[in-house]
């Protein structure tokens, strides 16, 4: 009897330290947005490509959370609905510059809520989708460089680096666009009303006022889709075709918090939409 005994207090023992890891993995940061993903499995289906599933999600989510643990404290809907609208556009949260998520306080929410951020390269890329662009570019500027542009009936646009990559001796921004149809345009900021423009705009400041996030760890990043956004709005590109449409739309998102919702059958539209809520309503938020 006495061995029955032991063996049944090791068993359960067992099954408590199970349930235990069981309910600890559930409560992690990792069970809560697989939880979340499961959740919306159908709503996912309908807005991401065919080829991004529930387990690729949330190994995206997982890669930003390790390289941000202040994720972590943001509410889970709003970093599945990051994610998913990063994989939706085709633009993964990377070092390479094509997106970010971004933790930051919402005053409105009283909550640390996840803001998606598109990157340079991100922007890029979604231009080119449309078709329309035959080249598309944007540059820093520093001391020491040969730079000289005007804008008017006659514009003109001379860059020469010089070989200088110190950030601190960055003069200016600028892209610069060359349609299909032989149309160019440019667009050129002082580093002066670029610093200006992330003081105003971006939400990732600590009670300090001090900038973290993108605008502090991929400063040239940051300033580089500023001034392509910037650019865009001067664009003659028509937006009749799909891919355009969803271009400019994506270009849009940027600077958002969003979460996916899948409404009720007696709404009379689509299995899921995101819901999104602009951190900044100007248009020339980014």
């Amino acid at each position: 009897m006495a061995t029955a005994s032991t063996a049944n207090v090791k068993n359960a023992i067992k099954t408590k330290q199970e349930q235990a890891v069981a309910q600890t993995q559930e409560n992690s940061f990792q069970g809560i947005l697989t939880k979340q993903l499961s959740n919306q499995f159908k709503a996912i289906q309908s807005l991401v490509p065919k080829h991004v599933t529930p387990e690729r999600l949330c190994r995206i989510g997982l890669n930003a959370v390790s390289r941000n643990p202040q994720l972590m404290n943001c509410s889970p809907e709003t970093i599945v609905g990051a994610v998913v609208n990063c994989a939706s556009l085709g633009l993964e949260p990377n070092l390479l510059g094509h997106a970010y998520i971004v933790p930051f306080y919402n005053g409105k929410t009283k909550k640390m809520e996840a803001q998606f951020q598109m990157g340079y390269k991100g922007a890029l890329d979604l231009i080119r989708r449309t078709g329309q662009v035959s080249t598309i570019s944007a540059h820093e500027v520093y001391e020491g460089d040969k730079f000289d542009y005007a804008y008017g009936l006659e514009e003109k646009l001379v860059h020469v680096p010089c070989g200088e990559d110190d950030e601190s001796k960055i003069t200016h921004f600028y892209a610069a666009y060359k349609l299909k149809d032989g149309g160019t345009g440019f667009l050129v900021m002082t580093k002066a009303q670029m610093n200006k423009h992330r003081d105003k705009f971006t939400k990732s400041k600590n009670k300090e006022g001090i900038v973290f996030g993108p605008w502090a760890d991929h400063y040239v990043s940051m300033a580089l889709k500023t001034v392509i956004l910037r650019l865009i709005k001067y664009m003659p590109i028509s937006i009749e075709q799909q891919e355009a449409q969803q271009a400019m739309e994506a270009l849009n998102q940027d600077n958002t918090v969003m979460t996916v919702k899948t409404p009720g059958e007696n709404l009379g539209f689509g299995d899921s939409f995101i819901n999104t809520d602009y951190v900044v309503n100007e248009g020339s938020h980014v």
